[in-house]
């Protein structure tokens, strides 16, 4: 089986991954579940036509000397995948996401209409959070493309590697790739405020560097989306802070209440019927939610989102309890992702936590 039958298959059945892995057969995820595609076990030798078929001779270069590369692949104009190449027990493999070509709407991805909001945002940092292939891309890409359709504005992005390919419309869209138009996020990040921006997207916050180039970028009036690996918004904002030495603590989290517009935290959870439905954590900037990240009082976050309803925020569990109280989602299902157990039960046997569609 060659690797665009391959490819072909996972965009045929919807499905997210595809893995390629030296003793089991290729493997794609449908709704978050593994299912093989094939009955035969791939060998080196599969593995590697498989994965070079996809690389140009510089990436392969840079795949063997590095051991792993991130890069995109485009499967003609139907779907781009994103891949990351890597050894494991000295045989080379891959993991591949399917990109879709086609940008979903925020309707379409049945998020709370409060993130139309941001679209119409001129300046501040927004963060989308949660874990690996919980939607994180696809809500920024969503938002994003919203702002390219309505607004005429400079989009610039800077991803590892370029993930969503944004269609023409009244904004003007630059998508940087690692490796391919820069050499390093911190130069790329550096470079951003020369090129006119409006709109920043960075891919993802990895480090010291590029948290606090992304914060410094919101600061001079630009408005910045990131994607950080947390659970919930209390968490991002510790993530941040914590990243910084002890001494400049204080300040970054002056500069952070200044400039934090809203975080997104996201899972896609298992709906009865088939497929897979998100549950949001919304927070959005506020002087009580300002006062709590400049004055330390991170704990006091889930309790301001969830007496803040009237706002918009929104706390995961109460946004599960939803899915469960409008029969989308099953009770046990929801327990598995819910971070606050008890007022999970509580929502869902009471009549509060309502969710805006």
């Amino acid at each position: 089986m060659s690797i665009q039958e391959l490819l072909e298959i996972v965009i045929k059945k919807e499905a997210s991954d595809l893995h390629l892995i030296v003793g089991s057969p290729p493997v794609i995820r449908i709704d978050g579940q593994l299912m093989p595609v094939a009955s035969s076990f791939l060998t080196p030798e599969d593995t590697e036509s498989l994965i070079f078929e996809l690389l140009a001779s510089d990436q392969k270069e840079i795949l063997l000397v590095n051991k792993e590369l991130d890069f995109s692949f485009a499967l003609g104009d139907v779907a781009r995948f994103r891949v990351n190449a890597y050894f494991q027990k000295g045989y080379l493999s891959a993991a591949l996401r399917l990109i879709p070509s086609y940008i979903k709407s925020i309707e379409e991805l049945n998020l709370p209409k409060i993130c139309h909001n941001f679209a119409k945002m001129r300046q501040g940092f927004i963060l989308v959070t949660g874990p690996t292939g919980h939607g994180k891309s696809t809500t920024i890409a969503s938002i994003i493309n919203e702002i390219n359709q309505t607004r005429p504005v400079h989009i610039l992005t800077v991803e590892d590697p370029i993930e969503y390919v944004y269609p023409k419309g009244k904004g003007l869209v630059s998508q940087r790739e690692m490796h391919l138009d820069t050499h390093s996020w911190e130069v790329a990040l550096r470079s951003a405020l020369r090129e006119d921006p409006d709109v920043v997207l960075v891919g993802e916050m990895r480090d010291y560097e590029t948290i606090a180039a992304a914060i410094t970028i919101a600061e001079t009036g630009h408005l910045v989306f990131a994607t950080l690996h947390t659970n919930s918004a209390a968490q991002s904002v510790d993530r941040i802070i914590d990243v910084f030495p002890e001494n400049q603590q204080v300040q970054v989290r002056m500069q952070l209440a200044a400039t934090i517009a809203g975080i997104i935290s996201m899972r896609l959870v298992p709906a009865i019927g088939g497929g897979r439905l998100p549950a949001v954590e919304i927070l959005l900037s506020s002087s009580a939610v300002q006062t709590a990240i400049r004055e330390g009082k991170t704990h006091q976050i889930d309790n301001i989102i969830q007496t803040s309803g009237e706002a918009g925020m929104i706390l995961i569990d109460a946004s599960l309890a939803f899915l469960v109280r409008s029969g989308r989602i099953a009770l046990d299902v929801a327990r598995t992702y819910s971070l606050r157990g008890d007022e999970l039960e509580r929502l869902v046997s009471g009549t509060s936590g309502e969710q805006e569609e």
